[in-house]
């Protein structure tokens, strides 16, 4: 039996496909954790979603950030943008069920008899294991409640930053969602900045990657993410694991297999270049 981490799908269903036959997965035995990310962007995010819907209990899936994006613009707190490719789904027949499923999924996922944790962005440099279930938890119950359009009205923006700024429920789930969604580089007081997205090497050197923050509560601990394509090539770093190679911008799809640590990796056709071009 083995477990694969698969690295951000954002709508792109042929390279999963062929990522799985890469790895000869077998549903009788192995396992898929999915980053994040299944839709948006790409060119197949309706039947991405629906894919991994039908994979069941074969799969575990923590929300990323373009998840959340189409939860509000299901809910009307957002608005599909320019390069959206969320459209089909918000059309299809079976919408309801499609968004029901995926906001009933987890921010983050902990197995401890892999000791490994599943993030989509990462896991803020001040909370230990306890303190992040704490806050995915109380966020994923707002998020499910009977009346969600609520928490979809408050919960987008940058207003929270600090784990300190929680001073209302809101305002820590807010947070919650910015850092297992957002997050890439921290201040060193630990505040999240959200401009940055270039890779360490050109990126403003007053900010450090939030897995390399001095600190870190959970650097013993295995975690695996994905969210940051520039980050360079997919390796292990302080413990970690940043999985999203930009397979929408032609370059790969990965699985990281977390008994080993072995990474497996296919080349991507372009689905969308990179504004301005690169």
């Amino acid at each position: 039996m083995a477990t694969y981490a698969i690295g951000d799908l954002q709508g792109c269903l042929d390279p999963l496909e062929a990522l799985l036959e890469r790895i000869d997965f077998d549903p009788a035995t192995d396992r898929l954790w999915f980053v994040g990310d299944l839709v948006n962007r790409g060119p197949q995010s309706l039947e991405a979603l629906r894919f991994v819907r039908g994979l069941g209990d074969l799969a575990i899936t923590v929300l990323g950030n373009h998840d959340i994006h189409l939860l509000g613009c299901h809910f009307g707190t957002r608005v599909t943008r320019g390069r959206d490719t969320l459209e089909p789904i918000l059309n299809a027949a079976d919408r309801d069920e499609l968004i029901d499923w995926l906001r009933r999924q987890p921010l983050l996922h902990h197995d401890p008899a892999l000791d490994w944790t599943l993030v989509h962005a990462g896991i803020h440099p001040a909370w230990d294991l306890a303190t992040a279930v704490a806050a995915a938890r109380e966020t994923e119950a707002a998020m499910q409640a009977d009346e969600p359009r609520a928490f979809f009205a408050e919960v987008f923006g940058n207003r929270s930053d600090h784990p300190d700024d929680g001073t209302t429920p809101i305002d820590r789930q807010r947070f919650a969602i910015n850092v297992f969604t957002r997050m890439r580089y921290c201040h060193a007081d630990g505040r999240l900045d959200f401009a940055e997205k270039r890779p360490p090497a050109e990126a403003d050197p007053t900010l450090t990657p939030w897995f390399a923050l001095p600190g870190r509560a959970m650097a013993g601990q295995r975690i695996v993410f994905g969210h940051w394509s520039t980050l360079g090539p997919a390796k292990a770093r302080a413990n970690t694991w940043g999985i999203d190679q930009g397979c929408m911008w032609g370059h790969q799809l990965t699985a990281l297999r977390l008994e080993d640590e072995t990474l497996f990796a296919i080349d991507c056709s372009s689905a969308r270049k990179p504004k301005g071009g690169k």
